[in-house]
Formats: structure tokens, sequence, C-alpha cells
């Protein structure tokens, strides 16, 4: 069974960064294209970034221009760099497949506040 682990969340103010970092169990990532979610209070889980093996991107309006998703297929790890947060980017913010092929982690927490 694959496991998730996302990590690299946390509290910061309006326009500061995070690196957030999903690690895999197993050596998926070379062979999957993966993505970041995210999914606030109230809201459905939403897509934000996903990157191929080869490293093509993708980016939701919500975040383009601010976020650089990338991958380190020896460490089957998936990063997601954010910048210019704001509130709105406050979320719980999950790594998977774009066909959400395996079990969801715990997610990582972060909050945007001053």
């Amino acid at each position: 069974q694959v496991q998730l682990v996302e990590s690299g969340g946390g509290l910061v103010q309006p326009g500061g960064s995070l690196r957030l970092s999903c690690a895999a169990s197993r050596i998926i990532s070379r062979f999957y294209v993966m993505a970041w979610y995210r999914q606030a209070p109230g809201k459905e889980r939403e897509l934000v970034a996903s990157i191929t093996s080869d490293g093509v991107t993708y980016y939701a309006d919500s975040v383009k221009g601010r976020s650089t998703i990338s991958r380190d297929n020896a460490k089957n790890t998936v990063y997601l760099q954010m910048n210019s947060l704001n509130a709105d980017d406050t979320a719980v913010y999950y790594c998977n497949t774009p066909s959400r092929s395996f079990p969801w982690g715990q997610g990582t927490q972060v909050t945007v506040s001053s």
C-alpha cells in the first residue's frame, strides 16, 4: 500500500512563503503524474498543481504565478513552493495523482493570517 506523507505547512503571514513536501513510501513518483490538492473549510478538495514524470507542470488559476511544483524522483518526493500567500490559501494541502490513485495522507495545514 502506497503511503503519502505531507509536511511543511504552518502559520504564515500574508505575503509569506512556504515549501510543502510530499514523500511517497514507494518508488512511484517517477512513473506517475503527481499533484497537489487543497481543501479549505467547507469547500471541496481541489487540484492546484500537477507535474508529469518529465517535469511538465500545470497550475490552477488560483495559484498560477505564485507557486512552483517540482519533484525529486530519487527521493520519491514532490514539492510545492508557495509565495505571496494570502488568506484564500488557508487550507489543508494534500498530494496524490490527478486520478486520486492512492489513499490520502493526513495532509499539512497551511494557515495564512496576521
